[in-house]
């Protein structure tokens, strides 16, 4: 078995299509097919079931891929660990975020991580919490925060931080002529809403509502920048992280912290449970967990 059986057996598994497969590894379909068949008999196993127009893993398909793709780590991380010998800790680091508070916190380490391993890079995602959980089950990331809630299977979380949900509002609104810096979510029944593009989001914003009560739901954003701009232009109240509050003024924007029901928004650090950590994304973890230990923030 020779690596290139195991790098194009993930490809497969990964594409659960041969011809997908074959264009991401730049090969044709038919010597990739081979070296399919190939692997299976020296496994003395099928791999995968073909039928036409589908292509699925085998029980014995599913097992291979956890042993495929810890080698595959492993291998990386060797290779890392014996050049860190002579020039010390380096490589990329692949983190992805939700916004929000998040940015904050992965700039925080990374500029400390920064000063203890000069010569590690970043290479830095942002998205909803679905696409950051899915990015880092696939191996895109090696670590990322994330807003709760979540139910992805496979995925170690870590509790970060917790801030308040905030109501964002156009300053010529009715409800931004008062000093009030608190509002409850009972005032905003009238009024268009904007909120985050989850699914599981849309329905807990519901559950804040007087029970037989609905909001009205005008827009579903990803993005923060959305956020301000839509609400700038009196297309709606957004519902966002306190967080919004740092750029409010500059957008002409109020921001009022939502009071009643007491609700947060929560942040926690994932992780794939079934992949290896890169040597560099281990010691950041490491790292984390120390400033963790004198903040008292987080266990990892």
């Amino acid at each position: 078995m020779e690596l290139r059986h195991i790098r194009y057996f993930l490809a497969v598994a990964e594409e659960i299509n041969f011809t997908r497969a074959a264009e991401k590894l730049c090969i044709a379909q038919p010597p990739l097919s081979r070296q399919i068949q190939e692997l299976e008999a020296e496994l003395g196993a099928k791999l995968f079931v073909r039928k036409p127009h589908a292509l699925q893993l085998t029980e014995e398909g599913i097992l291979f891929r956890q042993y495929a793709q810890q080698i595959l780590d492993l291998v990386k991380r060797s290779a890392e660990d014996v050049g860190e010998m002579e020039t010390g800790l380096k490589g990329t680091l692949y983190l992805a975020s939700v916004e929000g508070h998040a940015p904050a916190l992965l700039s925080e380490w990374i500029a400390g991580f920064h000063e203890r391993y000069p010569h590690v890079t970043y290479n830095m995602w942002n998205g909803n919490s679905d696409d950051v959980v899915n990015r880092v089950m696939k191996g895109l990331c090696d670590l990322a925060i994330i807003l709760e809630p979540h139910n992805a299977e496979g995925v170690d979380s870590y509790p970060l931080y917790e801030e308040a949900w905030a109501a964002m509002i156009p300053k010529g609104h009715p409800l931004a002529q008062t000093e009030e810096k608190t509002i409850r979510m009972e005032e905003l029944l009238p009024y268009e809403l904007i909120i985050p593009s989850r699914e599981s989001r849309l329905q807990e914003i519901n559950g804040w509502f007087p029970e037989g009560q609905k909001p009205i739901i005008r827009c579903r954003i990803a993005h923060m920048m959305n956020a301000y701009e839509l609400t700038k232009r009196g297309v709606g109240i957004t519902i966002y992280p306190a967080a919004a509050e740092d750029l409010a003024e500059s957008y002409g924007i109020c921001i009022r912290r939502i009071k009643e029901p007491k609700v947060v928004a929560s942040y926690v650090l994932i992780r794939s449970r079934s992949r290896t950590l890169s040597r560099v994304a281990q010691e950041f973890l490491n790292y984390v967990e120390e400033r963790a230990a004198e903040t008292g923030s987080v266990e990892v």
